[in-house]
């Protein structure tokens, strides 16, 4: 019986795989934008992922684009989250990928026993640059609601998703990381949180980061724990990591309607039916 279930999910994941990818040939709009902060002197790249169809109805006044942050990790690319822009862009949200850290950026250090292990300058300096990102996006996307963001990260761009919707919460009703190490997650019952993490031995979590099995039943958390590597959480991964992934947070989103941005149940936790892994 487990066989055959693992065998189901198995079969949803890559079909819905193959809808994304055929969604975003096209169904989804995609363009660069590239800003520059002059307040800072900064360039920040944003890829940005809207469905076609949901765009022009929000151009005519009939849709309020739900708004989506993706902010990639250390090393990692802006436009290598295609598989979770894709999912996002789909079900009808305004999702803009920002590019947070520069070549000519100072290299991540670890300073234990400081905050954040010496990372909060990096933090800051990514609510910064989503704080930038959504003036602009006001701008050249006035149909869009900009007032319950969900935000989206892996490993540091996870971390910066995590301490903007900490210093902003009345601006965020949703968090989706991808094996975010360093900040401790929210804990409110007003803001959904799913937490992909992997199983890599070179990428570990800090103590205090996860919240306990007690506090995530309380506040609606879903942890997935996974057998992937840590950078299998990009369009670098395998076709099998992606699409378990997406086939998860769509799940995940359908529990909190984009169309009318209500909240999730809390009483039906992602991970009580996922299980806690290995995944097909």
């Amino acid at each position: 019986m487990m066989k055959r279930a693992l065998a189901v999910f198995a079969c949803i994941c890559i079909l819905t795989g193959g809808l994304y990818v055929a969604a975003s040939k096209w169904a989804i709009r995609h363009e660069t934008l590239d800003l520059f902060d002059t307040g800072r002197a900064r360039p920040v790249s944003v890829d940005i992922a809207v469905r076609r169809d949901y765009e022009m109805k929000a151009n005519a006044g009939y849709w309020k684009l739900p708004v989506a942050i993706i902010s990639n990790g250390n090393t990692v690319k802006n436009t290598e989250y295609s598989f979770i822009a894709n999912v996002l862009a789909a079900r009808g949200y305004l999702v803009a990928s920002i590019q947070q850290d520069l070549p000519t950026d100072p290299p991540l250090v670890t300073r234990i026993g400081q905050p954040y292990v010496g990372r909060l300058d990096v933090y800051k300096r990514g609510e910064a640059n989503i704080l930038f990102v959504l003036g602009q996006l006001k701008e050249l996307q006035p149909n869009a609601n900009y007032d319950h963001l969900t935000l989206v990260g892996h490993s540091n761009g996870g971390d910066v998703s995590m301490f903007f919707a900490k210093e902003h919460p009345e601006l965020v009703s949703k968090v989706i990381t991808l094996d975010n190490l360093r900040v401790p997650f929210v804990l409110s019952d007003k803001m959904k949180i799913l937490s992909f993490r992997s199983k890599d031995p070179n990428f570990q979590t800090d103590p205090g980061v996860l919240p306990t099995p007690q506090q995530a039943k309380q506040d609606g958390i879903d942890i997935v724990n996974t057998q992937y590597q840590h950078t299998w959480m990009t369009d670098r991964g395998p076709e099998s990591a992606k699409e378990t992934i997406q086939a998860a947070l769509d799940h995940f989103l359908s529990d909190s309607s984009s169309s009318d941005l209500s909240p999730a149940p809390t009483d039906n936790p992602l991970i009580a039916q996922l299980g806690s892994g290995p995944y097909p």
